[in-house]
């Protein structure tokens, strides 16, 4: 089986090319004006590479957390070296006032990766990591209130399988916001996702996935009530909400996803989609009774989707490259 210490090197590689790579770029920007500044190192002085703003948030994290995990394994200087050039209080501090002028923006993924990134700077043993963590917390505190507002105003969770599913960015920033001791946000995400999720039940997985996602809306949901739910609840949780899972099916949510055209960005999504799963499957199997007999499946099934796109997450273009590298960490270190 691959682990994190054999690709570390070729990941972060990746993760330092993206962050410097500005060109192409998707900007998700709402222009005001005719005169608004339009390049994305104008608008984002931290965040402009890996073609937008969320992906390079999370190559931002992959580097900090490959530098914790297994700092012999990779470039510790060129990863310090980049990380101090762009986690400076100054960057940081414009795309907080950035967030707070466009509300909406990168809003919930881009959030939850903003504040992951923070923890992981937070917890990050190399002493560079100090400053960087410094930097990031009004970029945090900033988020924590947009998040608060979001869910106090919100009618109802986003279901699908891309970037605006509510169930992976309130899972994320419910264990970020664990981690740093925001305990307003926990409390929050917590009573959020008992009201959309609590009674959910018969989740019709066999309609995963979509043609372009890159999570899995039944995993999501079962990742985030795995966090929120007493430990002993969750099992029967699971049982009303993935009825069948001892058997392997829904047959659709265990069976990999097929890539035929990897220079389409969206269909590409499925190489990410088989490494969520595969995290997820972790995950769930990680929070499950070792003699309940769900477990094995769903350990068989993270295998299996671990090796359909573990080969494809560097080396086929940028469209891969700039983001995938991130859910292939989670996978191999879940």
């Amino acid at each position: 089986m691959t682990t994190i210490g054999e690709v570390a090197a070729r990941y972060a590689d990746v993760a330092v090319r993206n962050i410097g790579t500005e060109f192409p770029h998707a900007t998700q920007q709402v222009v005001r004006r005719p005169d608004a500044p339009s390049r994305p190192r104008d608008l984002h002085p931290a965040f402009h590479g890996a073609y937008d703003w969320h992906s390079c948030v999370h190559m931002h994290w992959l580097a900090v957390r490959l530098l914790s995990d297994v700092p012999g394994e990779v470039d510790a200087e060129r990863i310090r070296g980049t990380l101090d050039r762009t986690l400076t209080a100054r960057a940081i501090e414009a795309e907080a006032t950035y967030l707070r002028s466009f509300p909406a923006f990168e809003r919930p993924y881009g959030w939850a990766w903003a504040v992951a990134l923070a923890v992981a700077c937070e917890r990050c043993p190399d002493p560079a990591a100090r400053p960087w963590s410094a930097a990031l917390r009004p970029l945090t505190d900033t988020i924590e209130e947009l998040v608060l507002g979001w869910l106090d105003r919100a009618v109802a969770p986003v279901r699908h399988g891309v970037h605006t599913n509510t169930a992976f960015a309130l899972a994320l920033l419910h264990e970020s916001g664990t981690a740093l001791g925001r305990d307003r946000l926990v409390a929050a995400i917590g009573e959020r996702a008992a009201d959309w999720f609590g009674d959910d039940r018969d989740y019709p997985a066999d309609w995963e996935p979509s043609g372009q996602d890159f999570l899995s809306p039944a995993l999501c949901e079962a990742d985030l009530m795995r966090r929120v739910l007493p430990a002993g609840r969750f099992p029967g949780w699971l049982t009303g909400f993935l009825p069948g899972l001892e058997d392997g099916g829904p047959r659709a949510l265990f069976t990999p996803a097929q890539v035929n055209d990897a220079s389409d960005g969206h269909q590409a999504h499925l190489y990410g989609l088989n490494l969520s799963r595969a995290w997820q499957f972790r995950l769930l199997t990680a929070a499950l009774p070792a003699a309940d007999p769900r477990v094995e499946p769903l350990r068989e099934s993270a295998e299996r989707h671990l090796a359909a796109s573990l080969p494809h997450v560097t080396g086929k273009g940028f469209v891969s490259d700039h983001w995938l590298a991130t859910y292939a960490f989670l996978a191999l270190t879940a």
